[in-house]
């Protein structure tokens, strides 16, 4: 890959296994003719690659590479442990998963493995050792992907008794003794004591809910066991593939593990971007969701792009690109024309090395039979064909682009917050995942690159950090603002909790010294159909779901309007940081950050509006007009455009260059 290219590098994802031998050759052939680069191989191959215990099939899998090898692709092999097979599955049922119902779930799909079972990480490991020693220094394979979608179909948390007792081993070694586990999880509240680890059992199937620091600690517990097995892994291809590019393809907004710790051992984090079936499980309401219907949240792929740019220390692929209407969301509507067009450039602008299209053929057969491909069941193109014959030949008017440089805003994921919003919502609206897109997407429409970082990301550069939900703030990570020229900006509910998911001390917001000095005296979840209000200077805006009582020595920046408590901050800062008591409406968080912004030294732009975002490569302004209507380009007299005009049509992409 060069650090400086027109267009992402271009990929397919193919399955060799499902078509008839004859055929392969004819499809590389189109596939390089296409403008392709990459494809992507044997994820869910390991019944095809092992039939039976020990006996290997290996011939079809050589000659399907040397087909794709010969015509110029470059091969992504996968280690196939995604899908275990049955033959497994019989001779060790124990590996299969066990929902939070109780309940083993079975074979017959794919995903069905427990991550703690000793058995099954064995076999994953003899699998990949297996494929990695064939294929590692292959002339065709030149990167790798480990397994496929961590969390897909909610598999990360199992209920085995395997997990049982790698918790216990995981919380004797985490507290050291049985008191201490008891002093961090209050087991005094409600007479839970415990007298020894072998006591402890998995937090499903209570009458009531589990303590929370016992539900957290379950949830860091599976994350860890994902990071080892994903760690495993890596070390078997750094063995046996060197050079190659390692990654795995995570998914969008999933929180069931901390994706920055799993990505510290990858070369280049990918993710699979699907935004039409995002759009209809998202944050958006239905409104905008009828409007949006063919084109998907603007924000929703930037976020992602973002955040695994972040996760990937700079470098990210799509694995898996939306080429139509796919098979598994609530309803499965079909892109505008245009829209994978533009879901490749938005790719490229925020820093994507590679796009891949998922899936090279639509399937005619089993689950994904409504998921379509680049072609038909036929093999005639479908209309994603045509749009990437499109981004190939657009490529030549763009000059060549430098990777994504550093923005000067940062926004903080911190995957334990999550989990401590999960274990304890005090809510059932309190969506953290939806709330931090609402951050972004404001952030967005006001022109601003973001990047997307966790707590140990080093700071140097950044005039903003960005922390909607930091409930779990690291004394580090907090001391290392203060100590540098950043200032910061905290959501409701940051610095409310200490790494035991107890209380700060001597109150809610403790946890934000030495930067603001904050006391939370109260806290309430409003209903969906309650609106209060804050004003702030002359403008009042809607505050909802979530509101805090708050007492510090800071400027009060707005103040809460109603009956209820008038007058009391909503908005408190000092020259450092800032800390906002509620979840304003999308206007308000608009002015609340425009002026946060401003406040930073940041340079913003006029208000895009909801459909169209800017972002910047190099010397190159991109806009996509994800909107059903044209759009006008904020682009100067005397910009030269490489693709498009200052009149973006629906569907639309533009860039240019400033003289």
């Amino acid at each position: 890959m060069t650090a400086e290219m027109t267009r992402p590098e271009l990929g397919v994802c193919y399955y060799p296994e499902q078509w008839p031998e004859a055929q392969w050759a004819d499809d590389a052939r189109r596939m390089r003719e296409l403008g392709l680069d990459w494809v992507r191989v044997g994820e869910f191959a390991w019944s095809m690659i092992e039939p039976a215990p020990g006996r290997f099939e290996w011939d079809w899998l050589d000659r399907a590479i040397d087909v794709l090898g010969a015509a110029g692709l470059k091969v992504i092999m996968s280690t196939p442990t995604a899908a275990p097979p049955r033959w497994l599955v019989d001779k060790h049922p124990e590996i299969l998963p066990v929902g939070p119902d109780g309940n083993v779930r079975k074979f017959g799909s794919r995903r069905h493995y427990c991550f703690s079972s000793p058995v099954f990480r064995g076999e994953a490991a003899r699998i990949a050792e297996a494929v990695a020693e064939r294929y590692g220094t292959h002339e065709h394979v030149a990167a790798w992907q480990i397994d496929n979608e961590y969390g897909d179909h909610d598999t990360i948390h199992s209920y085995s008794p395997a997990a049982r007792d790698a918790f216990r081993d995981w919380l004797a070694r985490r507290y050291g003794d049985i008191g201490a586990l008891n002093t961090a999880w209050g087991t005094s509240f409600w007479s839970m004591r415990y007298d020894d680890f072998a006591q402890i059992e998995l937090p499903n199937q209570m009458v009531e809910e589990p303590t929370p620091t016992q539900l957290t600690d379950f949830l860091r517990f599976s994350s860890d066991q994902v990071q080892s097995f994903n760690r495993m892994q890596a070390e078997i291809l750094r063995k046996h593939a060197p050079g190659r590019a390692i990654t795995h393809n995570f998914m969008n907004q999933n929180e069931d593990f901390d994706h920055h710790a799993v990505g510290a051992d990858l070369d280049v984090a990918s993710w699979d971007a699907y935004p039409l079936g995002n759009l209809v499980h998202g944050r958006l309401p239905e409104a905008d969701k009828q409007r949006l219907l063919r084109h998907g949240d603007p924000d929703q792929p930037g976020f992602n792009h973002d955040l695994y740019r972040g996760v990937g220390n700079g470098r990210m692929w799509v694995m898996e690109q939306q080429p139509g209407p796919v098979n598994w969301a609530d309803a499965n509507p079909a892109p505008a024309d245009g829209m994978v067009r533009l879901w490749t450039w938005l790719a490229h602008a925020h820093g994507c090395e590679m796009v891949s299209y998922f899936r090279w053929r639509q399937a005619p057969f089993a689950q994904e039979q409504f998921h379509t491909g680049l072609l038909l069941p036929d093999s005639t193109p479908d209309r994603a064909f045509a749009e990437i014959e499109e981004v190939v030949a657009e490529a030549a008017a763009l000059p060549a682009l430098p990777p994504r440089a550093p923005s000067e805003v940062a926004l903080v994921l911190d995957y334990p917050s999550r989990w401590a919003l999960s274990a304890l919502p005090q809510g059932r609206n309190f969506r953290a995942g939806h709330h931090a897109l609402d951050w972004y997407s404001a952030l967005r429409r006001l022109g601003i690159d973001v990047d997307i970082v966790g707590q140990h990301t080093e700071l140097n550069g950044y005039r903003l950090v960005v922390a909607p939900d930091l409930v779990m703030a690291d004394a580090g990570f907090i001391k290392r603002i203060a100590a540098s020229d950043t200032k910061a900006i905290f959501g409701p509910r940051s610095g409310s909790r200490t790494e035991a998911m107890h209380v700060t001390a001597p109150l809610p917001g403790a946890g934000l010294a030495p930067l603001i000095e904050l006391r939370v005296t109260r806290v309430e979840s409003l209903p969906d159909w309650h609106s209060e209000s804050f004003l702030m200077g002359n403008a009042s805006h809607a505050a909802r779901r979530w509101r805090e009582t708050i007492e510090s020595d800071a400027e009060v920046l707005a103040t809460f309007e109603g009956a209820y408590r008038e007058g009391t901050p909503a908005l408190v800062g000092n020259d450092r940081a800032r800390y906002l008591a509620t979840l304003p409406g999308d206007e308000g968080l608009r002015h609340v950050l425009e002026d946060t912004l401003r406040w930073a030294g940041v340079d913003t732009l006029p208000d895009l509006g909801p459909d169209l975002r800017l972002t910047r490569r190099g010397n190159v302004t991109f806009a996509f007009n994800f909107g059903c209507e044209p759009a006008a380009a904020p682009a100067p007299p005397e910009a030269t455009f490489h693709l498009g005009a200052a009149r973006i049509p629906p569907a639309g992409v533009a860039a240019w260059s400033e003289t």
